[in-house]
């Protein structure tokens, strides 16, 4: 009997051991599923966080100061609140010191605070792509007065500059927004400037002028859609630090007006009782900040590693 010998060719995977071995890769990642988790756990509290929050968010509940149960004790509450055993539902975060549940108000906060932060990175993410690729690939005085502009805006502090804008404008969100927009339209005019000049001496642009096309075909047709990567990765990142600016312009009072629900503003209520012991009002909503910040953040490092892996 003769044995066939090995020709040294290797089969390919099928496309369901493919398919597994990309959803492992995923799964491997826990910071990066983690992080995905946040976000669409953000963006579903901003819209319909205030609908499931077991109080009013901005309506005194007469219960005041009331500490958060111990943890050990949360599973029977959660057993009992479920099959309608209590009178009323529990303070899971307790109460602040006007008498507000602060779990309520937790999860009520993405409303305003994810609002005006998606709000202005989306804008400045269109804005300062489009005027980032007419500077980088119209290159003129007008275009270099541009960036001189952008880079006296960037040469202030954030948070400085946000908070003068919005002190001459007003505390409406649309005004919050606006100030957000134009403290980070900069970054992303840098960004897209400095991809559209690199993009612009690669060979296809060099053949798509030697066929005959426009300027204005070819820069929004071949050189555009090459140049994104590196704003779609400060995107999540300018996500997080807008929340944490929004956070902070209604900490020192040039933000959300109360009682609207908002981070910034718990933090800033809750830490004059710190000192009292109380420390759930400002604690909660810290967390809360933190762990956004972080998912945020997570989701746009894993987008750099896919592209640098590409």
């Amino acid at each position: 009997m003769s044995i066939a010998e090995p020709d040294g060719r290797q089969d390919a995977p099928a496309p369901k051991a493919r398919r597994f071995a990309r959803m492992d890769r995923f799964g491997g990642n826990k910071f990066l599923v983690f992080g995905l988790f946040v976000v669409a756990l953000s963006i579903f509290l901003a819209a319909f966080g205030a609908t499931i929050s077991p109080y009013d968010p901005i309506e005194a509940t007469g219960d005041i100061s009331v500490p958060p149960p111990p943890l050990v004790e949360w599973p029977n509450l959660f057993y009992l609140a479920l099959s309608g055993q209590l009178e009323q539902p529990p303070h899971w975060f307790g109460t602040d010191q006007s008498g507000l549940d602060v779990f309520s108000r937790v999860i009520s906060a993405p409303r305003a605070d994810m609002s005006i932060a998606l709000g202005g990175a989306l804008i400045s993410l269109f804005l300062g792509t489009f005027l980032g690729l007419i500077a980088g690939f119209y290159r003129n005085w007008a275009t270099e007065l541009m960036m001189r502009v952008s880079d006296v805006l960037q040469a202030f502090p954030v948070f400085i500059t946000a908070m003068i804008l919005v002190a001459l404008a007003g505390r409406e969100t649309g005004n919050l927004v606006l100030a957000l927009v134009l403290v980070y339209t900069p970054i992303f005019i840098r960004l897209t400037r400095a991809e559209v000049m690199s993009q612009s001496a690669r060979g296809y642009v060099q053949a798509a002028w030697a066929v005959g096309n426009g300027g204005f075909k070819i820069a929004v047709k071949h050189v555009l859609p090459n140049s994104l990567v590196p704003s779609l990765v400060q995107l999540s990142v300018t996500v997080g630090f807008a929340i944490i600016l929004t956070a902070g312009l209604s900490f020192v009072g040039a933000g959300v007006r109360p009682p609207t629900p908002e981070w910034g503003i718990m933090i800033s209520v809750g830490a004059t009782q710190l000192i009292l012991g109380e420390w759930w009002p400002s604690i909660f909503p810290g967390l809360a900040i933190t762990i956004t910040v972080f998912g945020y953040a997570v989701v746009g490092h894993a987008i750099e590693q896919k592209f640098r892996e590409a």
